[in-house]
This record gives structure tokens, sequence and C-alpha cells, in this order.
């Protein structure tokens, strides 16, 4: 495949037009382009209320260059399946202190887990994931084995906590980091992390702060959700925790709904990204792209449209097009980078900075130390007063 020349896309504002309640909110991910004329963009449609819009075909959008139409005829635009240019990954958090794990309601908690892995892991990787009160994560299913986490969420019928009491912020700072870990190591350059917690109650460990908790969930980029069982969890607190969304059960008769119900949210949500390709007419310099999305009601009658601009190159365009080539999105830097592995490339060059400085250093120590054999020495000449140090050369 010929390398990719990609342009970052404008974060521009979607245009909200329409009519019928509002109109569409198009969030351009990336987009991209490559010889002959192949033009490809990743992006997310919801209404302006935030809901995910899945399912639309690649008729209902429309490509303009330059403000012109280009024809579907001429374009041959198509709607390219999203896992061939993106990771999407849940991790699902199971609550398996003394009161879940031994309670009569934990075959009903394990068949809910396991209906939610399988649905969900349709569209995208599951890794399972129990906490109890000991201050560490039990892996069940962990990312590093694709497929299957259904079948392995109904081991935790037979399981026994290291630890009864719950330790529910630690399970949450913890999940967070490994989901950074997991996506870090995910096959495509574009990564979207999604956590849904299962919980019966408040944490009782104190191992960490609610304050510290609570941190790591405002200075996450991942879709967070919230499913309780019972009274001790108040849904005031439940928000808290389920930035993304909740879902209560009063009893163990309800927690397969509540399940579904996220994992529908969650599926819904992957379903709203889209990857749409086409073969550009441009032939050579700078085009601005225009993507407009119309999507009609149930009715069909009321219709919502939205829209986002970029831009994109068209040095050395020719014939030869196709359209179903997967697009190859290079997002060494950008918002799509899994957050952690920009925290590990700044520190990384910091050290490298710092050996840099120091070695001139040493090699003139070394090079002072030597000198001839029989040389009678020579006068001390006046030094003069070394510069004063700057605090911030050496700051970490």
């Amino acid at each position: 495949m010929l390398a990719m020349r990609i342009s970052t896309m404008a974060l521009v504002s979607a245009l909200l037009v329409g009519c019928g309640g509002g109109g569409l909110k198009l969030t351009p991910v990336r987009n991209a382009q490559t010889k002959p004329s192949n033009v490809a963009a990743y992006f997310k449609v919801q209404t302006s209320g935030g809901e995910p819009v899945g399912g639309l075909a690649a008729e209902q959008f429309k490509i303009y260059e330059d403000g012109q139409l280009v024809s579907q005829f001429e374009s041959k635009q198509v709607i390219l399946n999203p896992e061939v240019a993106a990771s999407h990954y849940t991790m699902l958090l199971v609550d398996m202190s003394g009161s879940v794990a031994e309670s009569g309601a934990i075959d009903s908690v394990v068949d809910a887990a396991a209906a939610f892995a399988e649905r969900v892991e349709k569209t995208q990787r599951v890794g399972v994931y129990a906490f109890d009160g000991c201050g560490k994560l039990h892996p069940v299913a962990p990312f590093t084995s694709p497929g299957g986490a259904a079948g392995a969420v109904k081991s935790l019928k037979s399981y026994k906590p290291d630890d009864p009491s719950t330790d529910l912020h630690g399970a949450i700072t913890k999940g967070l980091e490994e989901l950074d870990t997991s996506l870090s190591h995910a096959e495509h350059p574009m990564r979207f992390g999604t956590m849904v917690v299962f919980t019966d109650g408040t944490d009782r460990a104190g191992r960490v702060k609610r304050d510290d908790m609570e941190k790591a969930l405002d200075n996450t980029k991942y879709e967070v959700f919230g499913i309780a069982l019972g009274a001790e969890m108040k849904e005031s607190e439940l928000k808290k925790i389920g930035r993304a969304g909740t879902a209560k059960a009063e009893n163990k008769d309800e927690v397969l709904k509540a399940f579904d119900s996220i994992a529908q949210r969650i599926e819904a949500s992957t379903k709203s990204f889209y990857l749409l390709s086409y073969c550009s007419p441009a032939r050579a310099g700078q085009h601005k792209l225009k993507i407009e999305a119309e999507w009609k009601g149930t009715d069909g009658k009321s219709s919502k449209t939205g829209s986002f601009e970029t831009q994109f190159d068209a040095t050395g365009f020719g014939q030869g097009c196709d359209p179903k080539t997967p697009p190859n999105f290079d997002v060494t830097k950008g918002d799509a980078l899994a957050p952690k592995d920009k925290d590990k490339d700044k520190k990384e060059e910091r050290k490298v900075e710092k050996k840099e400085e120091k070695k001139p250093e040493k090699k003139a120590e070394k090079k002072e130390e030597k000198k001839p054999a029989g040389e009678a020495p020579k006068p001390a000449e006046p030094k003069a007063a070394p510069p004063q140090e700057k605090k911030e050369d050496f700051n970490p």
C-alpha cells in the first residue's frame, strides 16, 4: 500500500441544520488521502442532544469539494468497516466482594455479565476483571486473550474473594490504568476505551481516597458507565462513577436488564462511528472537504442534517482509485492516541535530553586528566568564575 499523507483534522464545530427537533452533530476524528486518489474520513454522528446515530448508509452522505457537490457515481463512496482503522476496547469491572460472591444473587450477576460480554464483543474487544477488597484486580478475561470473554465470565460462579471487603475506589483507578496499558498495545493507532463498573455497594476498604478516584475519572478520556445492585449505592453516588450513564437493579431479577441497557448504549455508540471512503475527482493542490449527513425520522418525513469540514491534499492524484482500499491512519500525533502513550513519550524525551547534556561534561573531564608523560607542568592560569547554574536546567 502506498504511504498515506495525513492532514490533521480541524475540529470544526458541526453545522447544525434541519428540522424535527434539531440537527445532527458530526465529530471528525481523522482523515487521510493516498494515491491514486483515495480520500477517507473517520467521524462520529450524534443527534444535537448527544444520542448516537448508527446505521446510516453511504448514500445518506453528501461530499463537497471546494463547495461543489461530488457525484456519487464519480466518487464511488462507500462505508468501510471501522474495525480496519480503529480499536475499541471495553473493560468490565465486576464486584466480587463477599456481599456478592456469597449471596444468592451471584448466578444472576454472572449470567448478566456473560450476556453483556457476548453482546459487546460482537463489535469490539472486551476485557473482564473482578475485584474484592484485596487491593488488586483479578483478570478473568484479559484483553490479551481476544474473544471468549462471555465464556470466561461464567467461571466467576465459583469465585472466592481473597478479601470480602470492597475496594471500589482502588478498582476504578487500577481499571483505568489497565485500560491505558491494554490500549497502548492495540492493533490500530486510533484507540477508544470504555469502562463499565458493576458493584452492589460503596467502597469499604478505604485503600484509595474518594477524591483520588474522582480525580482519575475527571482526567480520563474514556467513557465510564456504572451499574449498581441493591439499595446501598445511592443514585447520586452511582452517577459520580458512571459519567457516561448508569443503570440500577433493585434486586437480582433486574440485573440482566440493567447490564443489557448499558450494553445497548455501548453498542449504539460504537455503531455511530463511520469510516467514509471515496475517490476524489481532484488531481492537484489543497482542497476543502465537507461531509454532510442526512438522517430521516421513523415517520419518513422529518429529517436531521449536519456536517463538518476539513482539508486534504490531492498532489499527485490520478486515475485507478478503489474506494474499498482500507486507509492507513497515522496518528502519532493527535487526540486519538491512548493518553498514557503521550506521557511516556514525554518522559523518554526528557531522559534522552538529560543524558545528552551529561555526556560532553564527562568527556571534557577525562581529557583534562590525561597529560603527556615527561611534560613540565605549566603555571596555573587564573580561572574565570564559573557561570551560575540555572535551576531550570536541572528540573526533572
